[in-house]
């Protein structure tokens, strides 16, 4: 196995204003991830992490980090600017559209990284904080869209408040989804989505979610997700121009079970990707 480093130069890319999901839809990826792990993938988190770690309390540490003098050099690696024409046609091509640093390089360079048995403890624990942030940020449909600045510059309201299109699905309306910005909030709300997965309405879908976990080929799994994930602007997130728009009724209410099943989506995908590296040990 051959394995790359992406050197801190390498940023100089256009960083969305908003964070993927924010921190509690990154906590709900991970609480669902967490009850997916097998055995193994459990006890190489635990080994990693360190014991009583949950996914959940590191899932929004690459944005932080990014925030510092240290970590900037990862900015670039949350997203992926798909030159695309949505709600007309949308697509994301790697060739075009990463430039040597995104979020689907990113993954499978983390991925190898936390393989490498000549890296440290702590730059294991860095690698593996940033694939379960990264496998949740693939999962928002704006971090894989350039127009306007993955939505970042598409003013619109929550609220009566003023806001950008990217910040009111990352954040405000995946907060009302979750009920609050407590522990308690995401877990209840993570437990709802995997009960879907379990025997309800996720249950018939979730084994496509996975077709792709093939730790040794990391970048074409990342770039079918970013496809996946990308698809909904044109179905739905992009379909009409928000502009100026009041998005707190009717736009919220069609974009909720878009939402949640991307949430559920890249919780169980995350899982199903640690159990992948673990069994490859």
């Amino acid at each position: 196995m051959s394995f790359f480093t992406l050197p801190a130069l390498v940023l100089v890319a256009c960083t969305p204003l908003a964070t993927a999901w924010g921190a509690v839809g990154h906590a709900t990826v991970a609480t669902i991830a967490q009850k997916y792990l097998t055995p193994a993938g459990q006890t190489f988190v635990t080994n990693i992490l360190g014991s009583g770690v949950s996914m959940a309390s590191v899932a929004s540490w690459a944005d932080t980090y990014r925030s510092t003098a240290a970590g900037k050099f990862s900015a670039g690696f949350h997203f992926i600017d798909a030159e695309d024409s949505p709600p007309t046609s949308c697509g994301v091509s790697l060739p075009r559209d990463c430039g040597g640093t995104c979020i689907v390089t990113a993954i499978a360079n983390y991925t190898q990284r936390v393989q490498d048995g000549r890296e440290t403890l702590a730059h294991h624990r860095e690698d593996l904080q940033f694939l379960i942030h990264f496998l949740g940020d693939i999962t928002q449909p704006l971090h894989d869209e350039a127009e306007k600045v993955g939505g970042n510059q598409i003013s619109v309201l929550w609220n009566g408040a003023t806001t950008n299109l990217h910040s009111a699905w990352d954040t405000q309306m995946v907060e009302r989804l979750a009920g609050g910005t407590t522990p308690a909030a995401y877990q209840a709300w993570a437990q709802t989505l995997e009960a879907r997965i379990d025997s309800g309405i996720y249950s018939s879908q979730k084994n496509s979610w996975v077709s792709c976990t093939n730790i040794q080929t990391a970048s074409n799994c990342a770039l079918s997700w970013a496809q996946d994930a990308n698809a909904i602007n044109c179905q739905y997130v992009l379909k009409m121009d928000e502009t100026g728009q009041e998005l707190s009724g009717s736009y919220f209410t069609g974009a909720t079970p878009y939402i949640e099943m991307q949430i559920a989506k890249g919780g169980y995908r995350l899982a199903a990707w640690i159990n992948a590296i673990a069994a490859a040990e």
